[in-house]
């Protein structure tokens, strides 16, 4: 009985320890021209555990219409020539259950969001530094596009500070490049939040999701699918 009190009283412990468990996320982000380079990593306890996600390249194929993406991690330290055409007919009960189903979908897609806004809350942007060098090779619109640069960065910094809580003054530059075609653009932050917020917010998007998914009603009156040659 002793050894059952003990072990249960270790394990309550470890679970309140991890719950209390700060977990911090430092994001670097370096672009230019056509380099991209992506370092992600996850530390706890002051950096004794950590895990790093790194994505040195990420390019457009030039000979697919596909993206390359080459990443690693580690712990610690045909036309044939026919077509088809579909025609479906909606009656009015179609038209009215297709209403139905939007409006659950809405009602649910908002619940979600209220609770991801809520964790949110929870998260600590501890370090926001974004600097930017652009240049189009022509003065004139290097300066239209530093305007707009700004604007999108405002923007970015704006939806951060009202969605998270964001605790320092960000660090954001643009510089001009008027004598030649460049964009290089580097990102640095951290974040910061209690494993026990996440985990909450697990739970409650579990229990959202459980409750079922949204009641699509599927008494539908499509009349059958007519394919047609062209």
């Amino acid at each position: 009985m002793f050894w059952l009190l003990l072990s249960l009283s270790i394990l309550l412990l470890f679970f309140i320890i991890i719950i209390l468990t700060k977990l911090t996320i430092l994001v670097n982000y370096y672009h230019y021209n056509d380099n991209d380079d992506l370092k992600v990593e996850f530390r706890v306890w002051a950096g004794l555990i950590k895990y790093t996600i790194n994505v040195p390249l990420i390019k457009i194929d030039d000979d697919s219409p596909s993206i390359v993406v080459k990443s690693h991690t580690n712990m610690g330290d045909a036309a044939s020539g026919d077509s088809k055409q579909k025609v479906n007919q909606f009656t009015k009960k179609d038209v009215i259950t297709n209403l139905n189903n939007t409006t659950e979908l809405l009602k649910r897609v908002f619940n979600l969001h209220v609770i991801i806004r809520k964790f949110f809350q929870k998260v600590t942007i501890k370090k926001l530094e974004w600097q930017t060098l652009i240049g189009v090779g022509d003065a004139a619109y290097t300066g239209m596009a530093t305007g707009a640069f700004w604007a999108i960065k405002g923007s970015i910094v704006g939806l951060l500070s009202h969605y998270l809580n964001l605790k320092v003054m960000p660090e954001i530059s643009i510089t001009p490049h008027f004598q030649a075609a460049v964009i290089q653009t580097q990102l640095k932050c951290i974040f910061q939040f209690r494993i026990g917020h996440a985990i909450l917010a697990g739970l409650k998007l579990i229990k959202f999701w459980k409750r079922g998914s949204p009641l699509f009603k599927k008494e539908t009156n499509f009349s059958n699918e007519k394919t047609k040659s062209i």
